[in-house]
């Protein structure tokens, strides 16, 4: 006859219920277990299945490098204008078109003062060490100019119209070899797709493998990222006047500072009128109000009490519309201290912003800009896929058909579920390839 303790076996059943209490009863993410789920039966956002990852294409990060040529055709200087970001993007394209023209890279020139009002360069927010060591392989980088070349300036090569392999081959690589110093401003209108794969693949490891910022400026990022409570989600929200300017939308019910400030920044661009902006609103060509990204956030089941960060800059317009629903936003100004932040400039702004993006935990953007892309890449490089773009042409769409309140919040859900379902945004396909699950 067999006999069994009765103890050890209560005491097992009891760890093992135990065990299954927590596991059930513990949310995934901060978003689950929230009223608003249980009432409307939907799962958080985060916790969709995800039918594509996008991750790095592994011809670039395992694939067999072509060997660099012993001879150089000269030097290339990248010359990049705009914010942070976009000089990022040009300064990227810059060196898979150096790799391609069989180039030598320089330092790039980064010419920030007419976007920020200032002038800081490449060195002041990047690792130049850490930058070259990375690139190794890839192109020859160098930190200076020899004698013969440095006492001269680069002779300006336009490549407002080049866009692929050949147009650069036969258009720019003469100018290469007869001035054997040049400087471009890559096209923003780029085709990657016909680079050969040695010269994407120096444009990828430069993009995501080899640009840090600074020591000094990464402690600096690291004690911001540290002050945020966690876990956190991210919020790049645009609605700064120039931006509304740009758009050429109109706006109903917003505070006479706002329209003050918007009507400063227009210039000649004059909001469209009449059916021409229905139709160009229906396009998701304007920028979503805070107010509209509070109700995109209910309608995706984000808890009101969720810690936001937002990643923004200055001028940010209505923000009320946002804080008076959720109520746990947080910005950089408020975070560092007083003569920390009034000495930073621009770029450096932006540097935390994106460094805190690429670490958050959730990030969600109404734009799709140059930071949105850099910042879903680099989060698709590191493994973080919670990522989402909130639709404006879905907010648009539907609100133009007349759809309102549980209606209109339930079809934002369906939008947006399947946008991230299929990974729409989260990452370029220059550098990365799709893996269905």
């Amino acid at each position: 006859m067999i006999t069994v303790s009765v103890k050890p076996l209560f005491i097992a059943i009891f760890t093992l219920s135990l065990f299954l209490a927590i596991v059930l009863l513990s949310p995934s993410s901060p978003f689950s277990s929230t009223p608003s789920n249980k009432q409307t039966g939907k799962s958080d956002l985060w916790g969709v299945k995800r039918l594509v990852e996008w991750r790095p294409c592994k011809w670039w990060t395992h694939g067999p490098r072509i060997a660099l040529p012993a001879e150089s055709n000269g030097y290339i200087r990248v010359d990049c204008y705009g914010g942070l970001n976009q000089m990022r993007r040009d300064f990227c394209d810059g060196i898979g078109i150096a790799r391609l023209l069989n180039a030598t890279l320089v330092m790039p020139k980064f010419e920030a003062a007419a976007y920020w009002n200032e002038s800081s360069g490449f060195a002041d927010v990047f690792d130049v060490d850490y930058f070259i060591q990375q690139m190794d392989g890839f192109i020859k980088v160098v930190k200076e100019l020899p004698p013969e070349v440095a006492s001269k300036e680069p002779f300006r090569v336009d490549c407002s119209k080049r866009k692929g392999q050949f147009d650069y081959i036969e258009s720019v690589l003469p100018s290469l070899l007869k001035y054997q110093f040049i400087s471009i401003t890559p096209a923003m209108s780029q085709r990657r797709d016909r680079y050969p794969l040695h010269a994407k693949a120096a444009l990828c490891q430069a993009c995501y493998g080899a640009l840090r910022l600074t020591r000094s400026l990464e402690q600096k990022a690291a004690e911001l990222l540290e002050a945020i409570p966690k876990p956190f989600l991210s919020l790049h929200l645009r609605f700064e006047p120039d931006m509304v300017a740009y758009s050429q939308c109109e706006y109903q019910g917003l505070s006479p500072a706002s329209k003050d400030a918007i009507e400063a920044a227009r210039g000649d661009r004059k909001p469209w009128t009449g059916e021409l902006a229905r139709i160009w609103r229906k396009r998701g060509k304007c920028p979503l109000t805070p107010n509209e990204t509070a109700f995109i956030f209910q309608a995706l089941s984000i808890p009101t009490n969720t810690n936001i960060y937002l990643a923004a800059g200055d001028g940010l317009m209505e923000i009320e519309g946002l804080k008076s629903i959720y109520t746990n936003v947080v910005t950089k100004s408020e975070l560092l201290s007083g003569e920390d932040f009034l000495n930073m400039h621009g770029n450096t702004k932006a540097a935390l912003d994106y460094y805190v993006s690429i670490n958050s935990d959730f990030y969600v953007a109404t734009f799709f800009g140059n930071m949105d892309k850099m910042v879903a890449a680099m989060r698709a490089y590191n493994g973080l896929h919670n990522t989402v773009f909130l639709s404006r042409r879905a907010y648009a769409e539907l609100t133009s058909k007349g759809l309102d309140g549980k209606e209109l919040k339930q079809a934002l859900w369906l939008a947006h579920k399947e946008d991230f379902a299929m990974g729409r945004g989260s990452a370029l396909p220059d550098c990365f390839c799709d893996f269905k699950s």
